[in-house]
């Protein structure tokens, strides 16, 4: 299959992008001589690299607006736990196919996905053609009997994963310190490493978190994690809000990967901005996610963008950090390098993760920097075309289906409150 994509602005100059097997194979001025599938006529569109969101929870989609404004852990425990107890696998596939409509929609093209009924979820990519990285929760809670049905969970999910695409990525995902046993982390560690897989997991989100680590453990979160043996490359780290330097530093000496959460950071109050200076000057590549629907409420990637750079920003008084071509960065290059994906950049030889951008709507003029622009003016509503893989998921913002996917979700969240 290839797709021609004619005349489209990339870093300001009219180009020609041939597709083909779900790679950019060419880039030309003119492409006059190539026969293709299909023929996307750019119209001076402009292409970028798709954004990338490191931490969501996909099907939370059906949690929207249900329990806002409220304090963490009374936020968890009263509301958010008791109502995924009533999940089913097809309420999951509901919710998912939902987050994966509106992330076409807002540009998104790849999500790190920690949640329950794995298969609803994975079905759900399947049909809508993102990339992501999915991991099935495990939360024991010092429960030595649930510890050993998770694991026998995630040792059958590991092995059906493998009946996907090459788009979804099987990946471990213990909840946190606080819901996940020693000997939990210990095996997650060990699974990982025998399998070469990712791990997904919350850190030191809230204060309340690092007083409960020292209180059981003796050892602040990463250290606790440290002495595990649960720092490597393999470990994406998910707020890392409430860390000292030297936690920072052993992050850095470990290579692990770190993802911002800003906007559910600032909605949960969590008491504390991301040390994002600190990162980069350890050296910690940093991506950036949108977090749960129930925490943010939306899915929308370039609004992750303005808020890391602004926030940022106010936190230490300063208008030069983070400026917008490192926060598109991260939710661009960087976000793909942390989870070992060849995208976040338009060049031949790269994925086809692709969008056109409309840079004629109110807010992209007059247009003096596409970056600034993208990163401070839009919205996921700039987004005219996304592509996967060389596949075109949404063109002229219409996606196919997209009316009974919205009525099956909200069909699927009355039944869930019912």
């Amino acid at each position: 299959m290839s797709l021609l994509l004619r005349q489209v602005v990339l870093d300001g100059e009219k180009v020609d992008i041939l597709v083909e097997n779900g790679l950019i194979s060419r880039i030309a001025p003119f492409l006059h001589e190539v026969v293709a599938d299909r023929v996307i006529e750019g119209g001076g569109k402009a292409v970028v690299p798709g954004l990338y969101n490191g931490h969501t929870h996909a099907a939370m989609t059906l949690f929207r607006g249900y329990a806002d404004d409220m304090e963490l852990l009374s936020w968890l425990t009263t509301k958010i736990w008791p109502l995924e107890e009533k999940l089913t696998e097809e309420l999951v596939y509901h919710g998912a196919r939902l987050a994966c409509l509106e992330m076409i929609k807002s540009g998104t093209v790849f999500f790190n996905d920690m949640y329950w009924h794995f298969h609803g979820t994975a079905k759900a990519v399947e049909e809508m053609g993102l990339r992501a990285a999915l991991s099935a929760v495990i939360i024991d809670l010092d429960d030595p009997q649930r510890l050993k049905e998770q694991i026998a969970a995630n040792r059958e999910l590991f092995q059906a994963s493998r009946d996907y695409s090459d788009r979804l990525q099987f990946v471990l995902g213990p909840h946190a310190i606080y819901t996940v046993s020693r000997a939990g982390l210990e095996w997650v560690r060990d699974f990982a490493a025998e399998h070469d897989l990712l791990i997904h997991l919350h850190l030191s989100e809230t204060e309340q978190e690092v007083r409960d680590s020292i209180a059981k453990n003796g050892l602040r979160p990463v250290q606790y994690l440290a002495d595990i043996g649960l720092l490597s490359e393999k470990l994406v780290a998910t707020h890392a809000v409430w860390l000292d330097a030297g936690e920072i530093a052993a992050l850095e000496k470990n290579r692990v990967k770190v993802i911002n959460n800003p906007i559910s950071n600032m909605k949960l109050a969590v008491g504390k901005s991301f040390a994002y200076r600190h990162f980069i000057d350890h050296g910690v590549l940093v991506g950036l996610g949108t977090d749960g629907c129930a925490s943010n409420n939306n899915l929308d990637m370039f609004e992750t963008l303005k808020f890391s750079a602004l926030l940022q920003k106010f936190a230490i008084n300063d208008p030069t950090v983070q400026p917008a071509a490192e926060a598109w960065r991260m939710a661009t290059a960087d976000g793909a390098k942390i989870f070992g994906l060849e995208g976040g950049v338009v060049a031949e030889g790269r994925p086809a993760d692709l969008l056109l951008i409309d840079t004629d709507r109110p807010e992209m003029v007059p247009g003096h920097n596409l970056i600034s622009d993208l990163v401070y003016s839009a919205s996921g509503a700039v987004v005219d075309t996304t592509i996967v893989a060389g596949k075109v998921l949404m063109h002229k913002r219409q996606v196919d289906g997209e009316e009974e996917i919205v009525a099956a979700a909200r069909d699927a969240a009355r039944r869930l409150l019912q």
